[in-house]
């Protein structure tokens, strides 16, 4: 299918035939099982009045544009906003590109502004492209917020990983390892802000360890197989390289796949990268991978729809708050956790459940 065919009705076929998509989510598509999940009272939530605690407000609407609709990355990410709609009783599209283009992006916040949507979450992948909008949309009264990428314009918050500072730590965790000798690090898609900031920060911390590490970018392209191919091709250029990781989550499971490939981790290199596609949680459990990196992709879409529905609910003197949503390093010592327990918060499961409690925590 086309990035145009997609686009043109901003929704995403293949996840919609996985129960997450489907146009506009409302409460009534996940009140029953939320309710369930969570021991609450269905009759709290319908109706009018959705919860004790809130006055009876209007069932808000409100947009996600995405840079990457269909990547599995977000379905966490839908569910997170989906569970909150349902809390909240208000609704939300999913739209946006399926490659990346911002020009695709700006059409459909153009056409969510023109429908007068309550609030827009916005992916802001790039410094320029969306500063328009976002000044027409904030001059129309409709709340304009950021997640999972941010840029330098007039949106109100940021929700997601403090980027830069996330590449940083991959940079010192590769260096620690490398004493001298090629680095590689793989971005699906150079210069864009949801992921250019990491490889910044990264290159950044790896000059500054001193040591004699030769680091090179390597573009690895937006598609799963196109980041496959392309990280083995550089590889078997390359078979003396120290050190392959990666900023995305596409390319992070590439790396996985190449070291296991060609039994890598045996021979000293060391690896890395980010997001917990299963591929990689699955590497790491083997050997192969030597840790990704998890930023929470649920709470980029549960807290977007709560601070737009706060903002609208408090007439803008409330709700909007910039939010780091972490960066936790997962690893053989702590991929078991992710391996066995299936969870919309991951993405794993569509099942709403109550997870047991941790007798510790780790941070």
């Amino acid at each position: 299918m086309s990035d145009d065919k997609h686009d043109d009705n901003g929704e995403s076929p293949e996840l919609s035939r996985r129960g997450v998509l489907g146009g506009a989510l409302g409460a009534g598509a996940t009140l029953a099982t939320l309710s369930a999940g969570l021991g609450a009272s269905t009759s709290a939530l319908a109706g009018s009045k959705h919860d004790a605690t809130l006055p009876d407000h209007p069932q808000y609407k409100f947009a996600f544009i995405n840079h990457v609709t269909t990547n599995p990355f977000f379905v966490p990410t839908q569910y997170g906003a989906a569970d909150a709609c349902a809390a909240f009783g208000c609704t939300y599209q999913w739209t946006g590109s399926q490659k990346s283009k911002s020009s695709v992006m700006v059409n459909h916040m153009n056409s969510a502004i023109a429908a007068g949507v309550d609030g827009i979450a916005v992916s802001l992948v790039d410094q320029q492209a969306f500063s328009d909008p976002i000044n027409r949309a904030l001059d129309k009264g409709i709340p304009v917020v950021s997640y999972n990428a941010d840029a330098d314009n007039n949106r109100l918050a940021y929700i997601g990983q403090k980027l830069f500072e996330a590449g940083k730590l991959v940079g010192q965790r590769i260096a620690d390892q490398v004493d001298s000798g090629d680095v590689v690090g793989f971005i699906a898609t150079p210069g864009q802000l949801n992921i250019q900031p990491r490889m910044d920060g990264a290159k950044q911390a790896i000059e500054a360890s001193g040591k004699d590490i030769r680091f090179h970018q390597v573009a690895s392209g937006p598609t799963l197989n196109e980041e496959i191919n392309r990280v083995e091709s550089y590889y078997v250029g390359h078979t003396d390289v120290k050190g392959m990781f990666a900023v995305d989550g596409g390319s992070t499971a590439a790396v996985g796949k190449t070291m296991a490939k060609h039994g890598l981790a045996d021979k000293g290199v060391v690896s890395g990268g980010f997001d917990m596609l299963p591929q990689s949680l699955r590497a790491i459990d083997s050997g192969d991978l030597g840790f990704t990196i998890d930023q929470q992709p649920y709470l980029q879409g549960f807290f977007p729809v709560a601070e737009l529905f706060l903002w609208n609910l408090s007439g803008g003197l409330s709700g909007i708050a910039e939010m780091n949503t972490g960066l936790k390093f997962v690893t053989q010592d702590n991929v078991q956790s992710y391996l066995k327990t299936k969870t919309r918060f991951q993405g794993s499961s569509s099942d709403q459940k109550i997870l047991e409690t941790p007798d510790s925590i780790s941070v």
